[in-house]
């Protein structure tokens, strides 16, 4: 896969992670509602950049030589994985799409700034880690076993685009027009993201369980 298809790729899964209800989006809406308004957004995702960025580095550091082939065994299982997970979470979104709302999100104030919180809410919200162990590390092995290092900065630039462009976009909403951020307009977005997750869910899985085909013999 090329660098922009690798970025592409990435922008469009991030939003599996950005989209769901969490702690850190609660934090976005609830300084977007604040003083803070639109700039909520982006000082929440710097914070959240500050950790996620330190994990990403730590996984270059000790598994790029190991993800180095595509058809590597630690990479196709990987891929598998991760495409699963991709498809129970689009089942599990457009199961619970009825159900879904923003509005309990700004129940709780929150005791830190947009920067500290996005970092601490990162880090103690356990969907962080499950999205990294299987669909984000996923991603991360194609990428590397597609373009090495290139792949890797091409990847990671287009996942946090993803989370740069949705939570500036929900605290744009609330800074401006808060009516149009209503739950009919929140489904659709996921619907969105769901059927995307079933399209790289399928693709991960067809490509890590396809084998490998063998070196022609010549004639």
């Amino acid at each position: 896969m090329k660098l922009p298809g690798i970025a592409l790729t990435a922008f469009l899964t991030g939003f599996s992670g950005a989209a769901m209800p969490g702690p850190v989006l609660a934090a976005a809406i609830w300084f977007g509602a604040g003083r803070l308004g639109f700039w909520a957004g982006p000082l929440i995702v710097l914070g959240h950049f500050l950790v996620e960025v330190t994990l990403v580095a730590l996984l270059a550091a000790g598994l790029a030589r190991r993800l180095s082939r595509p058809d590597a065994p630690l990479v196709r299982i990987i891929g598998v994985v991760g495409g699963v997970m991709l498809l129970v979470m689009a089942s599990d979104m457009l199961r619970g799409l009825p159900h879904l709302s923003l509005a309990a999100a700004t129940s709780q104030p929150q005791r830190y700034g947009p920067v500290p919180a996005g970092a601490l809410l990162s880090l103690a919200n356990p969907y962080f880690w499950l999205w990294w162990a299987t669909i984000g590390l996923g991603l991360f092995g194609r990428a590397v076993a597609d373009a090495g290092r290139s792949g890797l900065v091409a990847f990671y630039s287009g996942h946090i685009l993803s989370d740069l462009a949705w939570y500036s976009l929900v605290t744009l909403l609330l800074a401006t027009t808060r009516h149009l951020l209503t739950d009919g307009v929140y489904h659709g977005l996921l619907g969105t993201c769901a059927a995307l997750l079933i399209v790289f869910g399928l693709r991960f899985v067809f490509h890590g369980v396809r084998r490998v085909r063998p070196a022609e013999q010549p004639a």
